[in-house]
Parts: C-alpha cells; sequence; structure tokens
C-alpha cells in the first residue's frame, strides 16, 4: 500500500526536481488559482501547492490522505491530457500497490450464470479490444467555485482530462460470466482499501443497460501506454459521457445482481435532486424521493489560453482558445463574448476526436484599448446550454456556468 511516509518521500522527491521551495510552488502555479477569479475558498488556495507524485509532473495538491491532485489548465490546450499529467482521484488513503502478473477480474454475482476469474494476459488476449477518446472528470469539478461554499474536496477547473482509452468491452465479460434474466444492475469496487474497519469501502453500480453499452469498458491502457498507478493501474472501468464516481480504479470484482445494490456511495453520496440538471440518462433502479445518483455530464466549457486580469497588447489580434464538452451527444456550437455578454460571435471548432473527447475550439479578435471581458459558452446538440448562474447543490456537482475573465489591452 502507499502510505503517509512514501507520500511525503515522493513529494520532497519532486519539490527537488524542481528546485522548489513552498514559496516558489505557490507562485509556480497562481495564475491556475487565480483563473478561478477569486472564487476558491481562502483556505483552499492557501494550502494549495505543486506536488509531483512518483510518475506524474507537479500537479496541483488539494488532499494528499487521500491523493488528490488537479492537473494546472494549461495541459488543457492539448488535444489528449497527457497521462502523467492527468489528475489524481481518490476516496480511501489505502492506495493499492497492484502486480499485473497477480491481479485479477472476478465475475460472479447472484444474476451471472457462469462466474469466471480472468488474469491480465487473458483480459488482453483473449478479448477484442476497442480504443476510443473519451474525458473523465470528477463529478465535484469546480466546486470550490459554489457560493456559498459546500463540503469536500474543494477543486478548480483541473478534476478533468481527455485521454484515449484502450480496453475490452464490459459486456463481452459479462456475456462469458452469463447475465442471467433476473439481473438489473452491475455492481463493482477496486483494489484500494479504507483506513479503518468503519469506513465504507468505495463500491458502485451501474444500470444493466449502462453497463452492456458498448462504450463502457475495462482499460488497461491511457493515451497508448499502460495506465498510471495514479490512474488505475492495471485495468479500470471507463463509463464514457458518466462523471468520474463510476470509472472505477485498480478493478477487481465485477457482481452482476438482481437487486438494486446497497452502498454508501450510490445510496448517499454522489446523489443530485431529481429534475434539477437537464440530464437525459437515468439510473431509475437507484432512484429515491428527492433524489437521484448523479450520471452523465452536462454540457461544459473552458478557456484554456488566457488568464483572468491579463495584459494584452492593444491593437494586435489575439486569440482566444479553448475545450468544451458534454456526455456524448456533440458539441453544436461554442459562442464567444469579449464584452462581457454584450454580443456573441461563433467560434472555430477544432478537430472531431469522438462524441465522447472534449472539442477543441478557438476565437479570433482583435481588442481595443481598455478593459474587455472575455467570456465562452457551449451548446450541446440536444440543446442545452452552459448557465450564467449557478444551479446550486449541496455537494457542488454539474458547475457548468460561463467563465468571465476580464482583461486589460494596453
Amino acid at each position: 500500500m502507499i502510505n503517509r511516509r512514501s507520500m511525503l518521500k515522493a513529494t520532497a522527491s519532486g519539490a527537488a526536481l524542481m528546485g522548489a521551495s513552498p514559496l516558489f510552488a505557490r507562485r509556480a502555479f497562481a495564475h491556475v488559482d487565480d483563473i478561478a477569479n477569486g472564487l476558491l475558498p481562502a483556505g483552499t488556495v492557501e494550502e494549495s501547492v505543486l506536488e509531483a507524485l512518483p510518475g506524474k509532473k507537479p500537479l496541483i495538491k488539494r488532499a494528499y490522505r487521500p491523493p488528490n491532485y488537479e492537473t494546472p489548465t494549461g495541459y488543457f490546450n492539448e488535444a489528449y491530457t497527457p497521462n502523467d499529467a492527468f489528475f489524481v482521484r481518490y476516496h480511501l488513503s489505502e492506495i493499492p500497490e497492484v502486480d499485473a502478473a497477480t491481479w485479477q477480474l472476478k465475475v460472479g454475482g447472484d444474476a451471472a450464470t457462469k462466474p469466471i476469474a480472468i488474469d491480465f494476459e487473458q483480459l488482453k488476449r483473449d478479448f477484442k479490444p476497442v480504443e476510443f477518446a473519451a474525458v473523465c472528470q470528477c463529478s465535484g469539478n469546480r466546486r470550490g467555485l459554489s457560493q456559498p461554499h459546500v463540503a469536500g474536496v474543494e477543486w478548480g477547473y483541473g478534476a478533468m482530462g481527455n485521454a484515449r482509452w484502450k480496453g475490452v468491452p464490459l459486456k463481452d465479460i459479462l456475456d462469458k460470466a452469463g447475465v442471467g434474466k433476473s439481473a438489473i444492475e452491475v455492481s463493482f469496487h477496486g483494489a484500494d482499501g479504507p483506513p479503518m474497519a468503519s469506513t465504507p469501502r468505495f463500491q458502485k453500480s451501474l444500470p444493466l443497460w449502462k453497463a452492456m453499452d458498448e462504450n463502457t469498458i475495462v482499460a488497461y491502457e491511457m493515451n497508448g501506454k499502460p495506465l498510471p498507478h495514479w490512474n488505475g493501474f492495471p485495468a479500470r472501468l471507463i463509463v464514457a459521457g458518466w462523471t468520474g464516481t463510476y470509472w472505477m480504479k485498480h478493478l477487481v470484482e465485477l457482481n452482476v445482481i438482481s437487486q438494486p445494490f446497497k452502498s454508501f456511495w450510490i445510496n448517499t453520496a454522489y446523489r443530485i435532486p431529481t429534475g434539477k440538471f437537464p440530464v437525459i440518462d437515468r439510473f431509475l433502479t437507484q432512484e429515491a424521493p428527492g433524489s437521484t445518483p448523479i450520471t452523465e455530464m452536462v454540457v461544459n466549457s473552458l478557456i484554456t489560453n488566457v488568464k483572468p486580469n491579463e495584459t494584452v497588447k492593444a491593437g494586435r489580434p489575439m486569440a482566444v482558445r479553448g475545450v468544451a464538452w458534454d456526455a456524448g451527444y456533440g458539441i453544436a456550437l461554442v459562442e464567444v463574448s469579449t464584452d462581457g455578454g454584450k454580443s456573441w460571435r461563433d467560434a472555430t471548432l477544432g478537430a472531431d476526436l469522438g462524441r465522447f473527447a472534449w472539442r477543441q475550439w478557438e476565437h479570433r479578435f482583435t481588442p481595443s484599448k481598455g478593459a474587455h471581458v472575455i467570456m465562452a459558452k457551449a451548446t450541446s446538440k440536444t440543446g442545452a446550454s452552459q448557465v450564467f448562474d449557478l444551479i446550486w447543490n449541496g455537494a457542488g456537482y454539474h458547475n457548468n456556468v460561463v467563465q468571465r475573465l476580464p482583461i486589460v489591452a494596453a
């Protein structure tokens, strides 16, 4: 297991490689916190430092036990987020060091007709692989921007990334284990563990129809390389279009079940008020009066190459760039305003990397002398658009408020 001592040792090594004192580390990513326009809680800004976990570039530390590290937004100028800069999210502090040579995926449950166990070589050898790009985004991305503030990891904009994932359709694995007629859900858990026996293990489930979807896979590669340790080595679940809470890391067990799964992490946590967000996919077997499990991502965008309060050259053309994404329905339009929302222009969309990937975009304009406020608003092919006012909820989920980035042209 990864423990506190090894974490601190790795952090110290990363700082040494940077030649960084704590003060330098804070200055090194001050612009990342500034992009939140002062909305992050003061304590979060004070405690945020750049730290390098083993195998990772320096990321923004939000917590070290369990490890929660945010990607600096500068990396989002790339089509695919580099593996060593991809964000890290754990719920439990006992992080496994899994050996691929001894790893097994057990598949059973009361509605599985032929329970099986698959080792890593069988996973890669006996099933036809697929590969596609998809955004992985923590359900609470931008939670730190909630007003009033809410409990939880106070993420800024960087609890997400876009990568190419290669693996085996979960459907093919379940078919081999036999899916009985009584099946309604598939539950799963990983090898990470709780610090105390009383802490609930991180266990989740999916409705059977989503588990059998062709875009739900057990992945073993990320951007053409084996999964990084901190992103689920040797195999993790990819649930394309849905928030990261279902993307189980270090996957070790699947169960095909005939009753709604009971777990703190689905019955109590990761729930949103029913009907408050424009989502299409619903997890009906886990709905309760007034609340429903969070499922698909809402449409969103991020400006990636402009810093708030940046000074630019008046009269010189400049490009505003960013990314936009949704749950896989497709980005229809990105509009950009350079006057604080008084007028809007269509941005030019970049290459389509796949329905679950983010879409890069660009808008060029020539700023006149004085103050400007840059904004970007994405609209999906379902007609859903980003909002101007936060849809507040107590867990800080689904923050897709249009950014307002002030700049000065001089």
